[in-house]
């Protein structure tokens, strides 16, 4: 029967990757009490002691301000423990598939990244998931047979696990009348059950494809199909909500500027990315966010 090794299995990726890939073998899920990424010596010995035959790291330092205050930690979590996983699954012959973000990029550009873009983060969090993937990198560069996939996504929302942006628009539409949202930052709301199902149809080929040659790794983007800003974003969430009977106080939502609005770290203005390579591969297009959002909704609702 398939291991497979989910690290970051409370997360809201991680958990909408257990019910996608527990039907594909054996899933060991280790959440946060069972592996601290700041904690990388703890890295080797929990791989091993799960005898996996594929990695799946949904697990990352996701406090995007707060990494500005510790930069220790963001690096150690993003930057280190990704690179010894990947020492790790290479000494077993093993793939890891990891995900990555839009924070790599610097928001100067005017169509969706792609791969072989330079990347150039702004602030902490980006540049320490930045050392993550070079570290990845560095292995593959060693090791031309290693296996991996980085999957770089953006505006990771769900029904699972802690906040994100669409809930806590949700509490405010429900506590207020007027709410402030950001109108100058461009890119993809991404569902986290979308991205599990990207994963988990990289793990099939990856488990179905002999080792050699090499061909499904590399660096790919996946997120739902469709650009917008934080601002439309937010009005679609309300539309939506109200749609589904949500009680809402909200009265008007306003457009602000990202000046109006500052925070410890410097966002990427831009940061949609292509998805062509990933549905190259995979043989679909990703829905589009508005329809993704109508169905996290539609599954939330039970669990308010």
């Amino acid at each position: 029967m398939t291991r497979i090794l989910l690290i970051g299995q409370d997360g809201q990726v991680g958990q909408e990757l257990q019910r996608r890939l527990s039907p594909l073998g054996t899933l060991i899920g280790v959440g946060r009490s069972q592996l601290d990424l700041t904690q990388p010596e703890m890295i080797q010995p929990v791989i091993e002691n799960a005898n996996p035959d594929l990695i799946v790291n949904a697990a990352a330092y996701t406090a995007v301000d707060q990494a500005e205050s510790e930069p220790e930690m963001a690096f150690a979590a993003n930057g280190t423990a990704p690179g010894k996983m990947a020492e790790v699954a290479q000494s077993l012959g093993i793939p890891l598939l990891h995900i990555s973000t839009d924070y790599v990029f610097d928001g100067s550009k005017n169509t969706p990244y792609l791969e072989t873009d330079p990347t150039r983060p702004l602030g902490i969090y980006g540049k320490s998931k930045q050392a993550g993937e070079a570290a990845i990198l560095a292995v593959a560069d060693r090791h031309p047979d290693f296996r991996y996939v980085i999957l770089r996504t953006a505006w990771v929302y769900g029904a699972l696990g802690k906040g994100n942006f669409v809930k806590t628009m949700l509490r405010l539409g429900g506590d207020r009348t007027e709410v402030r949202v950001v109108a100058d930052q461009v890119g993809t709301p991404t569902w986290a059950g979308e991205i599990a199902e990207t994963l988990t149809q990289l793990t099939e080929k990856f488990l179905q494809t002999p080792a050699a040659p090499n061909t499904l790794s590399g660096i790919y983007h996946f997120t739902n199909s469709g650009v917008t800003s934080w601002y439309d974003f937010a009005v679609a969430i309300f539309e939506e909500a109200q749609s589904l009977g949500v009680p809402l106080t909200l009265q008007r939502v306003v457009p602000i500027t990202t000046a109006e609005y500052p925070t410890p770290t410097q966002r990427p203005a831009y940061s949609a990315l292509a998805n062509q390579k990933i549905q190259a591969l995979l043989g679909s297009i990703a829905p589009h966010w508005r329809q993704s959002l109508r169905q996290m909704l539609a599954e939330l609702q039970p669990r308010q």
